[in-house]
């Protein structure tokens, strides 16, 4: 029961839920870009992404200085289950996709070449 607890409470965050949905629309995503969109200090995107990592939805990959982070292929079975909820609600939440424009407006990796 703690588990999912845990896993309802991860979603219990306005960052978190913006950060999974700009995830949700790209592969996958450098801590800067996210820090540039959300317009977040790399202290509070990092321990977002810390914690979005520790339940499990996350993964990331390191390339010299930088962190990438992408949502985890084989979720959890209720994190698989609130995914297309999660899309669905999320691609019409009028902050996401003006966080997404914003993402395209600069574009990806845009300080991690």
């Amino acid at each position: 029961m703690k588990d999912i607890a845990k896993i309802f409470q991860s979603l219990d965050e306005e960052t978190r839920l913006r950060i999974l949905a700009l995830l949700l629309h790209e592969q996958e995503l450098c801590v800067c870009d996210i820090m540039a969109v959300l317009q977040l200090p790399q202290s509070t995107a990092s321990r977002h992404l810390s914690h979005l990592k520790n339940i499990g939805w996350l993964q990331d990959r390191r390339v010299g200085l930088w962190v990438y982070y992408s949502i985890v292929k084989q979720l959890d079975p209720l994190q698989q289950t609130l995914l297309p909820i999660l899309r669905h609600f999320l691609h019409d939440s009028p902050d996401a996709r003006a966080d997404l424009e914003r993402l395209r407006s600069f574009g990806t990796k845009n300080c991690c070449a």
